[in-house]
């Protein structure tokens, strides 16, 4: 069970992390703010997102990890992280950008991820 609590946290975590690197371009987009807006200002939007990554992230990996009586051993969290990472910014890519697209080799690169999970798995 607590094998899903960390993944859960991790996604929750991710979708922060996503938000705090490149939710400040969208805004850009949509004109919230301009290039007029001080970069220390788009800094600290970012911190403060990444903030809330943070209450997640480190209780994922925390109760995650095996040495606390969780699933996963430092490798496995880790992988997963990026893995997660990278469906989280591959989503948020399509849905908020709609002018980026994915291409076949970004799916093939996803699909190496994948069988790089399966290899840090594989026992």
């Amino acid at each position: 069970m607590n094998g899903l609590y960390t993944v859960g946290l991790l996604m929750v975590s991710n979708i922060f992390m996503t938000f705090a690197w490149y939710g400040h371009i969208k805004l850009q987009q949509m004109k919230v703010i301009t290039d007029a807006t001080p970069l220390y200002i788009v800094i600290l939007l970012s911190w403060l997102l990444a903030l809330a990554e943070y209450t997640c992230q480190v209780p994922a990996n925390r109760i995650g990890y095996t040495g606390n009586g969780g699933s996963f051993s430092l490798v496995e969290l880790k992988v997963i992280q990026e893995v997660i990472s990278l469906i989280v910014f591959m989503l948020f890519t399509v849905v908020f950008f709609n002018g980026e697209s994915l291409h076949w080799n970004h799916l093939v690169a996803f699909a190496c991820l994948v069988a790089a999970v399966f290899f840090a798995f594989l026992k």
